[in-house]
């Protein structure tokens, strides 16, 4: 995401943050425990918003929170638009 590099932020891309199960955030910055997810196709019944890969997506998510996680997800839009960068700018940022 170019945003990151605009502002001289360089998370981990698709960080394991899971021992067992292969689970990984698009984004991540591990010491603060903050993940970014960015949910394509949402406007065209993608993976993310149809039944079984919303609910695997619910399990990721419950589980991530279990271990600490903050969690903030995104669609494409919202990153187009730097709703997205705002918003992570505003968790680092405090």
């Amino acid at each position: 995401m170019m945003h990151f590099k605009d502002h001289k932020l360089t998370p981990e891309r698709e960080f394991r943050f899971h021992d067992t199960r292969r689970w990984r955030f698009d984004f991540a910055f591990p010491e603060r425990k903050l993940a970014v997810e960015v949910e394509g196709g949402t406007y065209t019944n993608g993976r993310h918003t149809r039944g079984s890969g919303y609910e695997k997506d619910l399990e990721k998510y419950n589980e991530a929170a279990k271990l600490g996680w903050k969690v903030l997800r995104f669609s494409t839009g919202m990153v187009s638009k730097g709703e997205a960068i705002k918003q992570v700018l505003e968790v680092i940022e405090g």
